[in-house]
């Protein structure tokens, strides 16, 4: 039940609902306790007061009938009003007046001697009488209404005023009403607020369920589509159409998709290259060796056949640690040495190198330098190694009595080095292929076949780590200029 994302979601989101609606109804519920019950205790001293009022009046005129009925619908008034019981209680303890009526047998069970019923506990009015001001109580009133009953008193002490101004304390009125009806207000909000729950509950959980659907679909068709990457097809696509994360996340997966594409095609060339650079100089070395064992090479002809045989086996040294000094620097295990040198005169020792080939050729190479001494600070052995295979790529592509020129010039605090030749060129289709490896441009007009097809990519690797840049500009048939960028030295 709790494997998918969507059942976890769901059950999550009601959860946290349900505990939010539990901790709220909790507090309304204490919350409406209070306020009800002060809402309650603030009426009747309200009622109290009217009653006050009016008691007042009725005591300077109780002669009159029509004072003394206006005055006992007050009592009826502010009973009904409140649903509570109203008494006018003496000093004594004496209850004057009740509305509505007692029971025949509470009266005679409370009466005495004076005809009046009188409150058998001085708990239940001292207080009120003895100027503490207004008293509230919640209780049975001190056994009156029952042991399991519980009331809210409120004593209102009235102050009756003589003819000389002077005041006393000559009764008080005693409201009471049953806590049930208090708490009945309290009930009937607190049912409303579980009915509104239970809707806004519902609601809720439609929502995000639907909620909980849309954001589960997309992730199971990722999960699917990993599967079937997983199982080497990279043909699977998503379309899902979100700005949120979830699209983000497609995004990536169907560039991820890409790029892993992409690297297995690369590691079909790679091993297609691999088998192929190998088994071709592999094949002529057999044949030639067996030729020499089966007496088929005649023993005038085996020295020019060892030669070659020693070409090829040079080829194959130059491909072995040419891949392995590749796969040492894409790994980072080389390490580079950095110092101070003069770029120029490395440029010269390196065109020194290919003396034999430039006058073979009879290519015409011109050095062009921005001033006689320009020094760089890089790994002086790794660029001679760049710079080598520039010039020798240059030259191999160069047709006879071509031209080469090798410039050097500040740009900042930056050397730029530049290897330029009027040869075959390079196409559009081919400027960002040639850095990879085992890819040689034009492979059909090649002049020299000798090539490993890893120079360029041990050059790119090379510059990389030095964390500069290198860039080719080609036209077809028009030539070739290479460029690279070296950091600036200091002095």
């Amino acid at each position: 039940m709790f494997r998918t994302i969507f059942s976890k979601m769901v059950i999550m989101f009601i959860a946290v609902l349900l505990v939010g609606f539990l901790i709220t109804g909790g507090m309304l519920y204490f919350f409406l306790d209070n306020f009800v019950t002060n809402e309650k205790t603030t009426n009747l001293e309200k009622a109290a007061a009217i009653v006050n009022n009016s008691f007042q009046s009725y005591l300077e005129n109780r002669n009159n009938i029509i004072v003394r009925l206006y005055f006992e619908h007050i009592l009826e008034s502010m009973s009904e009003y409140t649903n509570s019981i109203i008494w006018i209680v003496d000093k004594t303890g004496h209850i004057y007046m009740s509305t509505p009526e007692m029971s025949d047998s509470t009266k005679k069970q409370y009466m005495d001697e004076t005809g009046y019923m009188k409150l058998p506990d001085e708990r239940q009015y001292k207080k009120v009488m003895s100027g503490q001001g207004t008293i509230k109580e919640i209780g049975n009133f001190y056994g009156f209404f029952g042991s399991n009953e519980s009331w809210l008193t409120v004593q209102v002490p009235f102050e009756y005023v003589d003819s000389n101004g002077d005041k006393d304390i000559i009764a008080a009125v005693f409201m009471h009403t049953p806590v049930p009806e208090v708490m009945r207000a309290r009930s009937a909000v607190f049912r409303l607020f579980l009915f509104s729950s239970l809707a806004a509950s519902a609601v809720s959980v439609i929502i995000v369920y639907v909620f909980s659907l849309r954001l589960s679909r997309p992730l199971k068709q990722i999960n699917n589509a990993a599967k079937v990457v997983a199982g080497g097809e990279f043909s699977k696509k998503l379309n899902i159409r979100s700005n949120d994360e979830i699209g983000q996340l497609a995004d990536s997966f169907n560039h991820m998709v890409v790029a892993l594409e992409n690297l297995e095609n690369m590691r079909r060339g790679f091993i297609a290259n691999v088998s192929h650079e190998l088994r071709t100089p592999m094949t002529s070395i057999r044949g030639f060796i067996d030729g020499i064992l089966d007496g088929i090479i005649p023993p005038e002809k085996q020295k020019e056949y060892l030669i070659i045989v020693r070409d090829e086996t040079d080829r194959l040294n130059r491909l072995v640690n040419d891949l392995l000094d590749l796969a040492k620097m894409e790994s980072g295990e080389i390490s580079l040495n950095i110092k101070t040198f003069n770029i120029n005169e490395l440029i010269r020792r390196c065109i020194i190198k290919f003396e034999n080939m430039i006058v073979k050729k009879e290519i015409q190479i011109e050095a062009v330098f921005e001033t006689e001494e320009m020094y760089v600070d890089a790994d002086s052995d790794a660029i001679e190694r760049v710079i080598y295979n520039l010039i020798h790529n240059a030259l191999k592509f160069t047709p006879q009595g071509g031209r080469i020129k090798i410039l050097t010039s500040y740009q900042k605090d930056k050397v730029l080095v530049s290897v330029e030749d009027n040869g075959i060129g390079i196409s559009s289709e081919e400027i960002d292929l040639i850095w990879e490896r085992f890819y040689k441009s034009d492979k059909s007009r090649s002049r020299e076949k000798s090539g490993t097809g890893l120079g360029l990519a041990i050059i790119k690797n090379i510059i990389n780590e030095h964390g500069q840049k290198i860039w080719v500009e080609s036209e077809l048939g028009k030539g070739s200029k290479f460029t690279f960028t070296l950091k600036r030295a200091a002095n």
